[in-house]
């Protein structure tokens, strides 16, 4: 009995395992190297070694005490919770419905619903049927905004003229920084990872307030022809990732990087982030979206500042003066100078106006005094004026932003310097200068990021860093009758100087502010009042300070690119001396991503004259 008794307890024990093996699901070997788990966690290869590396930087979106290196480990520690008994906000189910809903689709779980009332409630809001990625134009006047921004917007039902896509939710990621630090320690700790970056949800209505607005930047809306459940997958993962810390890195793990990772879990198989090598700038990702096939239609959101200039250029000289005489208070709205207009001219300089003072009242902060009375008789003077249209809209530039050239350039010259002959190599990662093709940049804008020209003279063989270039910006703004924008410029990095005895390689930083005016179609003259600073123990004191002035002319085509002027130093602390520069400087371009170039520089330096001219290929990737 006691045989038989063992015997029967070991068969019931059998029976209970072999029931409790077969509900555990049957995991392919090699289910936690699919590429839609690794996108769902956020897994790269490891640089040194065969293993992965999450880039979500947060303790909470991992459920394994291993999760943050092992893809298989978090795979295990998701599985078991979403089997779990219990539900709830809390539970692994409602805090990651992603992973959830592609778990149980590989592994034929029971699919289900969780009561999740936070996610169902957070989901109804946003009231989701077509996600928009939207492209915020450069603004140089920050650092966290030189190369654009990005960010999705959130289309309810219904999206036809009708609906007011202002109220719409926009998904954005970008660095915790709050207003601790200042624009320069903003950049620092940008390249360098000293920020957190968090994935928040705002109203679309703020966004353009900020941007359109107040920094004045135009947005492009691309609409992203996403199914059903691609939307759904999209916004079950932005879940996942809300409030949840991912390190802000300016360069690479920026906003635009983070919203080609949900693209790609929306979609996969996009490979978005395989595009992306040592940064990803914005108008560069958005280009990636756009050859992948992604974007279905695009719209042009004009900025206020585009807008009101594009008012006051449909007005005729005399027509501006008046405009311009009624917003500083020299003219009444309802004055004979207005009157004596024919009625549609009259009715377009009250609205160009009109657009002008809440402008200025927003960016130049005009008292509220002074232009909220002008505002209201301007709207009362138009009142008066029935049947006249105002001026439409401004129109979509003929290129976009994403349709300029490629940002990483490398350039191939030969020249000479004062009697050398030399070969150059300049490799540029980002981003654009005054001679590049203009098209899909702004007018007059140059920013440029670690560039460097490497020279071999061919006289003896000699290899030569020319020049490293850190940042270099310069923002050439025309001014007119209504806007007076400074012109200024600041670059910090290394270049070849003359002491008068040999050229040395110098550490230095330069800047300059003055203004720029339009002569004519795509002609701008400058003047900047400039400062340079250069350190070098070969200097006779270490160091060396010169003011100076800069004073040029810039003409910009989509054909050919030119600039010309002359520049001077005075050297007031090593050796007090002039350093006097005409330049020349010209590129043709045969497409948006191929130039030819040629630089010419005149230079008088320690009481002799040289001449330095080089001449090249530049090519676009």
């Amino acid at each position: 009995m006691g045989t038989l008794s063992r015997a029967a307890q070991a068969l019931f024990c059998l029976a209970i395992s072999s029931s409790a093996l077969a509900t555990e699901p049957a995991v392919p070997e090699g289910l936690y190297h699919d590429p839609v788990w690794l996108n769902l966690v956020h897994y790269q290869p490891d640089t040194f070694g065969s293993g992965y590396t999450s880039e979500a930087d947060d303790p909470a979106f991992f459920l394994s005490p291993d999760g943050k290196h092992s893809p298989r480990a978090e795979l295990n520690a998701t599985l078991a919770a979403i089997q779990a008994s219990g539900g709830g906000d809390e539970s692994a189910r409602c805090r990651f419905p992603a992973r959830d809903a592609w778990l149980r689709r590989q592994l034929d779980l029971p699919a289900d619903p969780a009561p999740c009332p936070a996610y169902d409630t957070w989901r109804r809001d946003l009231n989701t049927q077509t996600v928009t990625l939207v492209f915020a134009a450069s603004y140089l006047n920050s650092p966290s905004s030189m190369f654009g921004h990005t960010f999705l917007r959130l289309d309810p039902p219904g999206n036809d003229q009708n609906t007011n896509l202002l109220l719409a939710s926009t998904i954005s990621y970008a660095a915790d920084a709050g207003a601790r630090d200042n624009e320069l320690m903003f950049a620092y700790r940008g390249i360098f990872g000293g920020y957190p970056g968090v994935t928040s949800v705002e109203p679309y209505y703020d966004k353009v307030k900020l941007y359109s607005d107040i920094e004045n930047r135009d947005l492009w809306e691309y609409t992203l022809n996403l199914t059903p459940d691609e939307v759904d997958r999209l916004l079950a993962h932005a879940w996942e990732l809300r409030d949840k810390n991912f390190d802000y890195y300016f360069f690479d793990e920026n906003c635009a990087y983070r919203l080609l990772a949900l693209i790609d879990v929306a979609r996969p198989g996009t490979r978005l982030l395989d595009n992306v090598t040592t940064h990803a700038i914005p108008s560069d990702t958005v280009r990636w979206v756009v050859d992948k096939g992604l974007v279905s239609h695009v719209r042009y959101r004009p900025s206020a500042s585009t807008t009101v200039a594009y008012e006051l250029d449909h007005l005729t000289d005399d027509q501006q003066a008046i405009a311009s005489a009624v917003a500083d208070g020299y003219v009444k709205p309802d004055g004979q100078e207005l009157a004596s207009l024919p009625t549609t001219a009259r009715a377009h300089v009250l609205d160009a106006t009109y657009d002008y003072v809440r402008y200025q009242s927003t960016e130049e902060k005009w008292p509220r005094e002074l232009a909220a009375p002008l505002s209201r008789q301007l709207l009362v003077a138009r009142s008066h004026i029935d049947g006249v249209k105002p001026v439409p809209k401004p129109p979509a530039p003929p290129v976009r932003d994403d349709q300029g050239h490629d940002t990483f350039r490398v350039s191939l010259a030969g020249g000479q310097q004062d009697h050398r002959g030399f070969s150059q190599l300049t490799v540029r990662p980002a981003y654009h200068d005054l001679l590049d093709p203009p098209e899909g940049y702004r007018p007059g804008a140059q920013l440029q990021f670690l560039r460097l020209d490497a020279r071999l003279y061919t006289n003896n063989d000699e290899l030569q860093l020319e020049n490293l270039t850190a940042v270099e910006i310069r923002s050439l703004s025309p001014r007119d009758g209504f806007f007076s924008p400074l012109s200024w410029q600041v670059g910090v990095g290394a270049r070849r100087t003359d002491t008068g005895e040999k050229r040395v390689l110098a550490p230095y930083l330069d800047g300059g502010v003055g203004g720029s005016w339009m002569l004519g179609a795509g002609v701008q003259a400058f003047t900047l009042a400039t400062a340079d600073a250069e350190v070098d123990n070969d200097l006779n004191r270490g160091f060396d300070l010169a003011p100076g002035a800069d004073l040029g002319l810039l003409y910009q085509s989509p054909r050919v690119s030119l600039m010309g002027g002359a520049r001077s130093k005075a050297w007031m602390v090593s050796e007090q001396h002039r350093q006097d520069t005409l330049y020349l400087k010209a590129s043709w371009h045969l497409s948006r991503d191929i130039s030819l170039f040629g630089e010419f520089n005149r230079e008088h330096h320690y009481e002799r004259y040289q001449s330095e001219w080089q001449a090249g290929l530049s090519l676009y990737f």
